[in-house]
């Protein structure tokens, strides 16, 4: 399994990102995706979660101002972030549970600052 998180950058409050989620390994239209992220100090935490078919599901702080998305096609997982927060500064992470372990891939860091 292998899991590659990219999109992050510098971003003003108020800003938007899209980060993407590269997956292989694994059939990948069969698995639930997650993403999470760690902020500075802070233990990991579930940011939201797409099902293998494309149900949604958000942490409460998230809730309408991300959007998580997948493409079976390509084998990829989304998270189109708005109305971006200091608070959601982080690193963020695409996880997939398989044979019953978590797998994680490299996260990129989304920094909100002005």
């Amino acid at each position: 399994v292998q899991l590659q998180a990219s999109g992050g950058g510098l971003v003003q409050p108020g800003g938007s990102l899209r980060l993407s989620c590269a997956a292989s390994g694994f059939n990948f239209r069969l698995f639930d995706m997650s993403w999470h992220r760690q902020a500075p100090g802070k233990q990991r935490e579930l940011v939201a979660v797409i099902s293998k078919d494309s149900s949604p599901d958000y942490v409460d702080s998230v809730e309408g101002r991300f959007t998580v998305s997948r493409d079976n096609a390509r084998n990829r997982a989304y998270l189109q972030m708005n109305s971006l927060k200091p608070e959601d500064t982080a690193v963020y992470y695409c996880s997939v549970n398989y044979r019953g372990r978590d797998n994680w891939g490299q996260g990129t860091l989304v920094t909100v600052s002005s």
